[in-house]
């Protein structure tokens, strides 16, 4: 079949992988742009500067775990890919491949996905890890002092296949996830994720600005793709409340969401399933064609042309009521 949008690999997926693999990665717990006419788009310049590092497109790779249950090669076809396409990857604390095995594939940006742990040495540790190994920053993720409830998982009693474990915790007693009555992966941040963190988030101006005060160079705009609160809001809903708190003093970052609000790395484990390294691949060219015909059709040669004035919300404006029945 030719694939001619994102969505397509999910269908893809669903054929090909087993049940429980897919229901973990489908499962969770429309704005409208302004066009601009009769503007020269002949050169559009998609080159953005995160962190100091220059990608080729403001689109990344969110964290996903588990990459091998949906093909082989896993995170390491996903780092090749990133790595060609010119952006980052962030790889999984929770990865079937090790910091170590990602940075074996070769060059490129990435950073790496840190849960706190309650064994702050473990934390630790790994952070060395992924320094040595040559990432560049980590994204801590906040809001899992507990893991959602996440429906699909406890119906199919959710764990790792027995040929796959967590690459990073190997030697550590926490890279195996046991069997359970409902979800094993639930089980196992129950007994590993440290639940005492002050404040969660980040998808409001008051966790934006904790974030900032404690330090942090960026603000990730994240739901968990839905998987820890269900209704939870999707993050292009919440983005501009965040971007507002920031007051330009961090970058601030979008975790899926601008389709739905279940939308976290999904396309790259779908298309990774599919196809792998090649999907991968074709999914982020997708992306940024996709990307860069937005651009013209709404008359911006560069992503600092992009502004407040071209999308059009909800909140903008109060809808036309209808006048009432008589």
């Amino acid at each position: 079949m030719e694939v001619t949008n994102v969505s397509e690999y999910q269908a893809i997926a669903k054929e090909k992988l087993p049940k429980m693999a897919y229901d973990y990665y489908a499962s969770g717990a429309e704005d409208e742009f302004r066009p601009r006419i009769l503007i020269d788009v002949s050169k559009i310049d998609l080159t953005t500067t995160i962190l100091g590092f220059k990608l080729s497109m403001p689109i990344m790779i969110a964290p996903t775990a588990f990459q091998k249950m949906a093909h082989p090669e896993g995170e390491y076809a996903t780092a090749r890919a990133a790595s060609s396409a010119g952006t980052i990857m962030t790889l999984s604390s929770w990865a079937t491949s090790s910091v170590e095995e990602v940075a074996s594939t070769g060059p490129g940006i990435r950073f790496f996905q840190l849960y706190v742990y309650k064994d702050r040495n473990v934390v630790a540790q790994l952070v060395r890890r992924a320094e040595k190994a040559g990432f560049k920053a980590i994204a801590l993720t906040v809001d899992t002092p507990r893991l959602g409830r996440r429906e699909a998982d406890i119906k199919n009693r959710f764990t790792l296949p027995p040929f796959l474990t967590l690459k990073n915790f190997e030697g550590l007693n926490l890279g195996k996830m046991d069997e359970a009555n409902d979800s094993g992966l639930a089980s196992y941040v129950a007994g590993q994720i440290d639940r005492t963190l002050s404040w969660k988030g980040v998808i409001t101006a008051e966790d934006t600005r904790l974030a900032i005060q404690a330090g942090a160079a960026g603000i990730i705009v994240s739901n968990h793709g839905a998987r820890q609160l269900d209704y939870v809001p999707a993050t292009i809903m919440a983005l501009e409340e965040v971007v507002k708190a920031a007051q330009g003093r961090v970058p601030v970052f979008l975790d899926g969401g601008v389709r739905r609000g279940t939308d976290i790395g999904r396309p790259v484990v779908f298309s990774l399933a599919a196809e792998g390294e090649a999907g991968v691949r074709k999914v982020l060219q997708m992306l940024r064609e996709e990307f860069e015909l937005t651009m013209a059709l709404s008359g911006c040669t560069s992503l600092r042309e992009i502004t407040r004035d071209h999308i059009v919300t909800e909140w903008d404006a109060p809808r036309a009521r209808p006048a009432p029945r008589l």
